[in-house]
């Protein structure tokens, strides 16, 4: 193709893209009601205030899965496929923009740690609590367990309190307890790693890792809202599990 005729043909295209970026509205009317849509449509996974539960906290000044305006409603509008994340559906356009508006206003809101000793709930994690054996920080520790590296900006300080006392109150859909039978006689149980229409893959409480053609399983007991991990109400004290609250809320992988 002919250069000059190249770039005729590619201005029109980048004049939609520019006419196309995103503007979040700014005006006090547009932040309240994203903040009423927010309430109704995300606050039971991301916390009231956006500072985390079952889904990641959003007050934060940079969102790592939407670094940009475009980003954050492209998520909003779409979900996040293979996470508990849904799409907008029920959102017009416009309501979409009016709560990435107010997603984006939560962010300009300075971090307050909860109560507590971190260094105290640090010495806990690894010492009395035996939090090591199965989770990981920074590439250290067991591996049968969720990694905690950035716990601190997924999970709100409530939602770490109540995983601590009552694990199974607070078991994420995406950690599945499965216990498997083989038509060997092998019998297995652990979280499930990966699954397809043809095989299983599940770690154990020790770190193994197990893999089974579906054709060679006699039967699978999925046990939705189970953990391994102990209730530590009784072997903790209260001042202990506000020091390891606050020990995990400071996991923020650097920021």
């Amino acid at each position: 193709m002919n250069r000059a005729l190249f770039w005729l043909f590619l201005i029109p295209i980048l004049s939609v893209a520019a006419e196309t970026k995103v503007k979040l509205p700014t005006s006090r009317t547009d932040l309240a009601t994203g903040a009423k849509l927010f309430q109704n449509q995300c606050a039971l996974c991301h916390g009231p205030k956006g500072e985390g539960g079952r889904g990641p906290m959003l007050a934060l000044p940079t969102l790592s899965r939407a670094t940009d305006d475009e980003a954050l409603v492209r998520i909003i509008q779409q979900g996040i496929r293979g996470t508990e994340m849904p799409n907008a559906h029920s959102m017009s356009e416009h309501d979409v923009l009016q709560t990435a508006a107010f997603v984006r206003s939560l962010g300009k809101t300075p971090f307050k740690p909860p109560p507590g000793n971190p260094a105290h709930g640090s010495e806990i994690f690894r010492g009395k609590g035996g939090c090591a054996a199965c989770h990981s920080i920074q590439g250290e520790g067991g591996i049968s367990a969720p990694d905690l590296t950035a716990v601190g900006v997924s999970r709100s300080p409530g939602y770490l309190r109540e995983s601590i006392v009552d694990p199974e109150a607070a078991v994420p859909d995406s950690y599945l307890l499965v216990k498997v039978a083989t038509k060997s006689g092998e019998n297995v149980t652990g979280a499930r790693v990966n699954e397809d229409s043809f095989s299983l893959q599940i770690r154990d409480a020790s770190g193994r890792s197990y893999s089974f053609w579906k054709s060679d399983i006699a039967q699978t007991e999925k046990m939705r809202g189970k953990s391994t991990m102990p209730s530590y109400k009784g072997r903790l004290s209260e001042e202990e599990v506000t020091d390891l609250v606050a020990y995990l809320a400071s996991l923020r992988e650097g920021k």
